[in-house]
């Protein structure tokens, strides 16, 4: 399967140029002008790489890694920027940028950061999109849940949340973390939508006698784990 990597950056030029020389190389590649549109695309499609440019309108590219880390998105990031400052690097590491680019750069510099990157990836396996906990199976490929012997139907964003927590087992996430990750950041529906989703999840997989996986942290969010 070809490396999918996302370029979000708002100048067209540098855009269509990685464009064509990410997929001259053999990448799987999708541009995004805007900080805004490249959240949306990672947060609907796994990227095994990201080049962030940082000076964007609206929506920086330090603010945009930060939102991936929060979000619990945890592609490469290879940031790209005019300015040179060691503080400037310094923030974009610590926002949780994996590397760093100063603009004009060289495209054989970036293609060899690129390779780099994507080198650090685990290998892929045949049961690489398979996620287990306990007796709890995610296909993500075929979008399916099965407990035990028996499969459950989900909708779209019941499968989304699980997968969410499937990715972090043992992890509290926070109220915004999910709903940031699975709503979108900008989302202005029902302020209950959460809460009647974890509901309808837990129905779901407690159906027949399952015993609770998704647990309530009082005052800090939910975490798959076993009961206590």
């Amino acid at each position: 399967m070809r490396p999918h990597i996302v370029v979000i950056d708002d100048d067209e030029k540098i855009t269509s140029l990685l464009r064509r020389s990410l997929a001259f190389e053999g990448y799987e590649v999708t541009t995004a002008p805007n900080g805004q549109e490249g959240l949306r695309i990672l947060q609907g499609r796994h990227a095994d790489l990201v080049v962030l440019d940082v000076m964007m309108p609206q929506l920086d590219g330090w603010e945009v890694c930060r939102r991936l880390r929060t979000a619990g998105i945890h592609s490469p990031v290879l940031m790209l920027t005019a300015k040179d400052d060691v503080q400037d690097r310094v923030k974009g590491l610590d926002m949780g940028a994996d590397d760093y680019l100063v603009k004009p750069f060289a495209l054989e510099e970036l293609m060899a950061r690129v390779r780099a990157l994507l080198r650090r990836r685990p290998e892929q396996t045949e049961e690489s999109n398979q996620l287990r906990f306990e007796d709890l199976l995610l296909d993500v490929d075929a979008r399916e849940a099965i407990r035990g012997d028996r499969r459950i139907e989900l909708t779209a964003k019941e499968f989304d949340l699980l997968h969410l927590f499937m990715q972090n087992p043992k992890r509290v996430l926070s109220r915004d973390q999910i709903m940031e990750r699975i709503w979108g950041y900008d989302y202005s529906g029902e302020s209950n939508v959460l809460e009647v989703y974890v509901a309808m999840l837990r129905q779901k997989l407690e159906e027949h006698g399952g015993r609770r996986l998704i647990q309530t942290v009082r005052g800090a969010g939910y975490v798959l784990k076993g009961e206590s």
